[in-house]
C-alpha cells in the first residue's frame, strides 16, 4: 500500500446546516471551493470541528460523501468515522473507503473509561476489517476521556502498515515527537490544537489540522508556510496573531463563532446543531470588531 503523508494544513470542516438544525449538504462545495482556493492541503469532515457525534450514521455518510463529491480529487480527504462501538466504526470507516475518501480517521470510544487492551482491540477490529484502506488514529483524550499512549500508537503502526498517522489534539506534543520517525518519516504526524502548530511543525512534524482554518485559512497557511520556508520570526509573528484570534473565538463560544465567522465572510453554513448554541448577533459583531482591531488580513470582513 502506498498513501502519500499530507504536509500542510488540514481542515477539520465545519458542517453546513440549514435554519431548521437539518444537514445542509448543498452547502459544502461553496466551503471547499474557499478553503482550496485558499491553499488548504486536505478536507476532514466530521470530526470535533464538524460536530460530527451529534448527527446520526446516515447523516455522517451522507455529509461523507457530499464532501469527497465536492473536492473532485483535488486535495485528499479524510473522513472522520470514529464511534463509539467498533460495528459503527467499522461500518462509517467502510462507508467512507466505498465512497472515495483517500482514508478515514478513527478516534478513541468516548463515554467508558477504557484501558490500554480495550483500546487495541477497539483499534484492531477496525484495521483488520477495512485491509489496505488508509486509517489515522485521532487522540482528544479532554474530550473522550481515553488516551492513545506512544506505545500502543507504534505497536498499530508497526502490526498494520494501512496505520497511516496520528492527529493528536492532546496538547501533549511526547506522542507525537516519539512517533513522527515511523516508517523512516512517512507516518503521517498531524498537530492538533492552533496554538501549538509552530511548536509542532519546527520540531518535525507534517502538518496542522487547524479548526481555526475554516474561517481564517489565510492565517494558518500562511504561518504554515512560513515555517516551510524556515522564516523563524514572521512564523512567530503569525502564531501569537494567531493566539490572540483564538483567545477572541475562544470568548464567544469556539466552534459556534466560526460559522458566525464563515458567513460573515459570505459562506452561509448555518448556526450549530444543539445541546450547542450560537453567540447573540451582538456578540458576533463585538468579535468582528476585535479580529479587525488586531489587524487580521480579511478583506471581505
Amino acid at each position: 500500500m502506498t498513501y502519500q503523508p499530507i504536509r500542510g494544513v488540514i481542515t477539520p470542516a465545519v458542517t453546513p446546516l440549514k435554519p431548521d438544525g437539518d444537514i445542509n449538504p448543498a452547502a459544502i462545495p461553496p466551503l471547499v471551493d474557499f478553503l482550496i482556493d485558499r491553499g488548504i492541503a486536505g478536507i476532514y469532515p466530521l470530526g470535533t470541528t464538524g460536530e460530527g457525534p451529534l448527527f446520526s450514521a446516515a447523516e455522517r455518510k451522507t455529509i461523507a460523501a457530499a464532501t469527497v463529491q465536492a473536492v473532485a480529487g483535488r486535495v485528499p480527504v479524510i473522513i472522520h468515522t470514529g464511534a463509539v462501538t467498533a460495528a459503527e466504526t467499522i461500518d462509517l470507516t467502510r462507508h467512507a473507503r466505498d465512497t472515495g475518501a483517500d482514508a478515514a480517521s478513527v478516534i478513541t470510544p468516548w463515554y467508558f473509561r477504557l484501558d490500554e487492551a480495550a483500546l487495541e482491540q477497539h483499534y484492531r477490529a477496525v484495521y483488520e476489517a477495512l485491509p489496505g484502506f488508509p486509517i489515522y488514529l485521532y487522540n482528544l483524550p479532554a474530550l473522550t476521556g481515553n488516551n492513545l499512549s506512544a506505545a500502543l500508537v507504534m505497536r498499530l503502526a508497526r502490526d498494520y502498515e494501512h496505520c497511516v498517522g496520528l492527529k493528536d489534539s492532546s496538547g501533549d506534543l511526547q506522542t507525537m515527537f516519539a512517533t513522527n520517525h515511523l516508517r523512516e518519516g512517512r507516518f503521517n504526524t498531524c498537530i492538533g490544537p492552533d496554538m501549538l502548530i509552530l511548536a509542532g511543525l519546527s520540531m518535525g512534524l507534517d502538518a496542522s489540522v487547524s479548526g481555526h482554518s475554516n474561517a481564517l485559512p489565510e492565517l494558518v497557511v500562511g504561518l504554515y508556510n512560513a515555517v516551510a520556508a524556515g522564516d523563524l520570526p514572521l512564523a512567530r509573528t503569525l502564531q501569537r496573531q494567531l493566539k490572540a484570534v483564538g483567545a477572541v473565538i475562544a470568548s464567544a463560544g469556539g466552534l459556534p463563532l466560526l460559522k458566525a465567522l464563515l458567513r460573515a465572510r459570505g459562506l452561509d453554513v448555518g448556526a450549530v446543531r444543539p445541546p450547542l448554541m450560537s453567540p447573540p448577533e451582538e456578540t458576533v459583531r463585538a468579535c468582528l470588531a476585535q479580529l479587525q482591531a488586531l489587524k487580521v488580513d480579511l478583506s471581505s470582513l
